[in-house]
C-alpha cells in the first residue's frame, strides 16, 4: 500500500476551479467519517489550509489535506473528479475498501 494519496489531472484542475472562487481558501479537505450505507462515507470540504497534523498531498498548485484519523483508511487512493451528463463530483478510487455503495460516497473496509 502506498504512504500517498495520488491526485489526477482532473482532481486538480477542478480544485483550481474552485479555489479561485473562493478567497482566503488554499486546500480541499479530504475526510473520512462514520455513517453512509456502507458504514464509512467521504466528506470534501474546502478550507483555509492544513490543521497541525494534516497531511498534505499536491499537484500542479492543487492542495489536499487528510486529518490523521482519516489518513489510514486513504493510503493508496487516487482521488479523481468526474464531469458525466449525469453529474460532476469528486471520486475517490479506495484500495482500502472492500465493497462500496453505488452513490460511490460510501464504503465499507
Amino acid at each position: 500500500m502506498s504512504a500517498t494519496i495520488t491526485i489526477t489531472e482532473a482532481a486538480a484542475n477542478r480544485i483550481r476551479e474552485i479555489l479561485a472562487d473562493e478567497p482566503g481558501k488554499t486546500a480541499l479537505r479530504l475526510a473520512v467519517q462514520g455513517g453512509g450505507c456502507s458504514g464509512f462515507q467521504y466528506d470534501f470540504q474546502i478550507v483555509d489550509g492544513p490543521e497541525e497534523n494534516d497531511a498534505v498531498f499536491e499537484r500542479d498548485g492543487a492542495r489536499v489535506v487528510v486529518d490523521p484519523e482519516s489518513l489510514p483508511f486513504l493510503l493508496g487512493a487516487t482521488l479523481d473528479f468526474e464531469d458525466t451528463l449525469a453529474g460532476s463530483r469528486f471520486v475517490v478510487d479506495n484500495p482500502n475498501a472492500t465493497s462500496s455503495c453505488g452513490c460511490g460516497v460510501s464504503f465499507s473496509i
